[in-house]
């Protein structure tokens, strides 16, 4: 783990100016890092299309859509990011967690869809709160949550993606605003 850390923190010292020539960026820190996860996992498009931008716009009669074949509705993603987010931002502020029966299945099922603005609105909050977390956090703190942040980081853009498919196959999708 130190020695991904250490070259993350070398590549990312690099930058390229307008000329295509590499200048010596500031260096960046893990609390930099973890925020620019957190971000563009959130609402900073950069190499993907963040879940605020995945969700936007769509009706809950859109969000509710499922093939027929067992895959899971955009609204019921949503609802399990928003599980999952809030799940670990509770552990990470030292709360008690909402009750979780062990059953991922049951994270999905959640979703209401005349709670759709509701539930848009809440993964938008947790993550606002997450990136709070990270923005307060010591360096210490930030140490022991490093892999953890990564992880919502990784889960956030698997289900954005599997949103954003949804949404092609469906024509739902403005490739004007990202993945063409």
């Amino acid at each position: 783990m130190k020695r991904l850390a250490v070259l993350v923190l070398v590549l990312a010292s690099v930058s390229v100016n307008s000329a295509g020539a590499q200048t010596a960026a500031a260096p960046p820190t893990l609390k930099s890092i973890l925020l620019e996860q957190l971000r563009t996992t959130h609402k900073e498009k950069d190499w993907f299309v963040p879940p605020s931008l995945a969700v936007d716009g769509l009706t809950a009669e859109q969000a509710s859509w499922k093939d027929g074949s067992g895959n899971h509705s955009i609204g019921q993603l949503t609802a399990h990011l928003v599980f999952w987010n809030q799940q670990t931002l509770s552990k990470l502020k030292g709360q008690t967690p909402a009750a979780y029966s062990g059953n991922n299945d049951e994270t999905f099922n959640n979703f209401d869809a005349a709670k759709w603005a509701a539930t848009v609105q809440a993964l938008d909050t947790v993550m606002s709160e997450l990136e709070h977390v990270v923005e307060s956090a010591d360096d210490q703190a930030l140490a022991k949550m490093a892999s953890t942040i990564a992880h919502i980081g990784t889960h956030n853009a698997y289900h954005t993606g599997q949103i954003l498919y949804v949404r092609k196959m469906k024509g739902w999708w403005d490739p004007e605003k990202g993945v063409k």
